[in-house]
């Protein structure tokens, strides 16, 4: 199988001498997870990257000692961690903290999916999903790239491209006729001329809106709008609102819902002329320190050049969308020779571009590194891994529990079960009635009622399932440090004690918890993460 061509660098750049070759090689084992959804082999990766082995090995190990990736057998599994990377660019956007309020409001108001988009070169990145969920509902994520002939949004975004952008888009078409370097959408079912999207970015140019008539695959259509920056007038993202063919024709999207639409618009222009300086938040500390002794633990397998460049993205985020070389350099602890050779690196890969200001931004590629196939995993996904290492340690039954939509029943929403002869097994979904009597209910509805999730570290009770089981569960918190749900045990009253379970188990649980609800507030910056 040869190798498949990534999209990052132009095809026609020269790679700079002082860029580093171990951070381009990383940069494509993480975009080839991605396209592929989230996980490869490493022989999988090893063909499509056209990677050495050993070479693949020692960048996954690095990559797993970042918690960007974990190992699950012969498989390299992107973690929520490395959505830190497409945070920081999303937070120094700031695009999706101002506008992402209105954009759900008018998801709710009309009862269909709307997005946001920015440009990415001769394509369009999602860069916040407000989704209806019904049994036909749309699949596209945060991150998502989709060439910009076949959406609503590119023939806006094409209105201000230059010469040398429809040069690189008629490249792309010639090589890529059938979008495979795009993996979120379908291959195109035809190619159509290059005068057709012509026509419709003329057409977006005089009339201020565009139209998707089932160009990504049938029965999708869209209608678009810009909102431009009010500083510039340039457009700063694209707003659409995505519906099928069984609810809305192109044309009554364009009739019914586009005045809306509009409206909405014009309400997130203004508020990003009201919206006031952000306050840079404090970077990432200590990075540099640790990939050092990352180095000196691990030896050859840790690639300290690809973990300090991957480092370098980090400096970036909210108040700090736009750094000097010296900036990057103090807020990631490298130094200036090492900043400036990983952002050298970077805007060959066209992760970062310049500004004329002499300094350095983060560019929507960024989100090719991880995100979507992340982005929007529900919490009982996130939390599976941490369970099996938790029942592995201490071979006993975990699982992680939930209050249902009513707020009157408890629902186990992931569980891994220990090997025992005598063993505690709760199928997936089961339920029982929420009460304080228990230890789950205990934790959920302290926060429910009104109560102190401060003061409740744990609860313990006795028979909480059945006669004979023992229970003890941890609060799982969010962002906002509101109890979610409920990470518990359960085991055998015959084969631990209360005393034991406080002692032995506690510590364990509090810590696994702690690792859940580490991977929680990375993925939910920015996208919704369901509890259940």
């Amino acid at each position: 199988m040869p190798a498949r061509t990534t999209p990052t660098a132009a095809p026609d750049s020269q790679v700079p001498e002082e860029a580093v070759t171990p951070l381009i090689r990383g940069v494509a084992v993480l975009e080839e997870l991605t396209a592929a959804g989230g996980t490869m082999s490493a022989s999988a990766l090893e063909r499509a990257t056209g990677l050495a082995r050993s070479t693949v090995d020692r960048i996954v190990a690095t990559l797993a000692r970042m918690e960007y990736v974990r190992l699950d057998g012969r498989d390299a599994v992107l973690t929520p961690h490395v959505m830190e990377l497409g945070n920081a660019y999303l937070a120094a956007l700031r695009l999706p903290a101002l506008l992402g309020r209105r954009a759900d409001a008018l998801a709710d108001e009309l009862d269909e999916s709307v997005s946001l988009a920015v440009a990415d070169r001769d394509g369009i990145r999602f860069i916040h999903q407000a989704t209806r969920r019904r049994a036909m509902s749309l699949s596209f994520r945060i991150g998502d790239l989709l060439p910009a002939e076949r959406t609503a949004p590119g023939p806006l975004f094409a209105t201000e491209w230059t010469d040398a952008d429809w040069t690189h888009w008629r490249a792309r078409r010639t090589t890529d006729p059938k979008d495979g370097t795009f993996p979120a959408v379908p291959p195109a079912p035809e190619v159509r001329p290059d005068a057709d999207f012509v026509r419709r970015t003329e057409r977006a140019a005089a009339d201020g809106w565009s139209l998707d008539d089932q160009l990504i695959e049938p029965g999708l259509v869209a209608v678009s709008a810009p909102v431009r920056d009010p500083r510039t007038g340039r457009l700063a993202c694209v707003a659409s609102v995505v519906s099928h063919t069984s609810r809305h024709t192109a044309a009554d999207l364009r009739d019914t819902l586009l005045p809306r639409l509009r409206t909405a618009v014009a309400e997130m222009e203004q508020d990003l002329r009201q919206a006031p300086p952000a306050a840079p938040g404090p970077p990432p500390a200590g990075l540099a320190v640790w990939t050092g002794a990352s180095k000196q633990e691990l030896g050859r397998e840790f690639i300290e050049s690809l973990a300090r460049g991957l480092t370098v993205l980090t400096a970036f985020g909210e108040g700090r969308e736009s750094l000097t070389l010296t900036e990057v350099a103090k807020a990631t602890g490298l130094a200036r020779a090492t900043a400036r050779r990983a952002l050298i690196t970077y805007d060959h890969l066209n992760l970062v571009a310049q500004t004329p200001h002499r300094t350095f931004t983060l560019t929507p590629r960024v989100l090719s590194l991880g995100f979507p196939p992340l982005a929007g995993t529900p919490l009982p996904r996130l939390a599976e891994p941490h369970l099996r290492t938790l029942t592995d340690r201490i071979r006993e039954t975990a699982y992680l529990a939930a209050l249902t939509e009513t707020g009157d029943e408890i629902q186990c929403t992931a569980r891994v079960t220990a090997h025992h002869v005598m063993r505690v097994d709760i199928p997936l979904g089961t339920r029982r009635p929420a009460t304080t009597g228990t230890a789950v209910g205990r934790v959920l509805l302290s926060h429910a009622h009104g109560g102190s999730d401060d003061d409740l570290v744990y609860a313990l009770a006795d028979e909480e399932w059945e006669q004979g089981v023992r229970t003890l569960a941890v609060p799982i918190h969010d962002r906002a440090g509101r109890t979610i749900a409920a990470l518990a045990t359960s085991t055998h009253t015959a084969r631990r004690t209360a005393e034991d379970c406080v002692d032995t188990l506690l510590p364990a649980l509090t810590t696994t918890a702690t690792h859940i609800e580490a991977a929680l507030h990375t993925a939910s910056r920015f996208t919704p993460v369901p509890v259940t």
